[in-house]
């Protein structure tokens, strides 16, 4: 089980992201991919913070894990939590954001972030990618993780579905989905246009080993974490995270208009306030 001490640090470091998502997306002039960001904070909080073995200090460090953000217009939480983690500097991203020639751009760039391992935005393209550098390590004899960090509407790719049935013919016991599954794509919800369920059978069906949580229940994620099998076993794992797109802003959950968006001075405050509300001990310092 997890120690609850690190349990409320990871809670507390969810909050903060959460509270520059917000920050940025009432200063930042263009829209913001802030629902599904908002959705899958506490998993990237707890995989940056907890779960992946990376050094901010030796971004090429041989044994690093390697994190593949397969949804890649959620660039921005990326951004946030690895800044907080200490690889860039969060008031140069939030100066420089979606500007011409920043390296912060609304999808990654490896060329400009030499701490990522690839540039992504194009959906269903993340799993491949993951499946080939996790080929290679193992080839190599390489003991790192490849974690591939996934929405669940790409999903509806047949790449995916590709990439997977290579995973399991291959025996990628080194890789690691983690699907953000909020049941919510950009114009519609789950189920409405593209039948995904029994989504977890189809993961199980394609070989892997799955684990089922709350996404936004940090004991959960960091169990999940702890119970991944041993990199040289045989068998890939997907952690299915049921997530709420637009957690812990009120007016944002389960909202298709907040998908991507811009906040107004006074729409920034009443989020503020609804996040804090969801954070017992933030909302207890008022």
């Amino acid at each position: 089980m997890a120690d609850k001490k690190e349990i409320e640090r990871l809670e507390d470091i969810a909050f903060e992201v959460r509270s520059k998502l917000l920050y940025l997306c009432g200063t930042y002039e263009g829209a913001v991919h802030i629902g599904g960001d908002l959705s899958a904070a506490d998993l990237m909080t707890a995989l940056w913070n907890y779960g992946l073995k990376n050094n901010p200090n030796n971004i090429q460090d041989p044994g690093r894990d390697r994190f593949i953000l397969s949804k890649g217009h959620s660039a921005v939480l990326m951004y946030i939590v690895m800044a907080l983690r200490g690889f860039w500097d969060f008031d140069q991203m939030v100066k420089t954001y979606g500007k011409l020639d920043s390296a912060y751009g609304m999808h990654p760039c490896r060329v400009q972030l030499p701490a990522l391992e690839c540039s992504s935005g194009s959906l269903g393209q993340g799993l491949a990618m993951a499946v080939g550098m996790a080929i290679s390590a193992r080839n190599k004899g390489e003991k790192h993780r490849i974690v591939c960090f996934m929405g669940d509407g790409e999903t509806a790719e047949g790449s995916v579905w590709e990439a997977a049935t290579v995973a399991n013919s291959q025996k990628l016991g080194n890789l690691v989905v983690v699907v953000d599954r909020n049941k919510q794509f950009m114009t519609s919800y789950s189920e409405e246009l593209i039948t995904l369920e029994p989504y977890s059978d189809k993961w199980a069906a394609f070989g892997f080993n799955v684990i089922q949580i709350d996404g936004h229940h940090m004991g959960q994620i960091m169990d999940a974490l702890d119970a991944l099998p041993t990199v040289d076993s045989h068998q890939p794992t997907a952690i299915i995270a049921n997530t709420l797109k637009g957690k812990g802003v009120v007016f944002m959950e389960h909202n298709l208009g907040w998908h991507a968006g811009r906040l107004s001075e006074a729409d920034y405050q009443k989020a503020i306030a609804s996040l804090r509300k969801h954070y017992p001990r933030e909302a207890g310092k008022e």
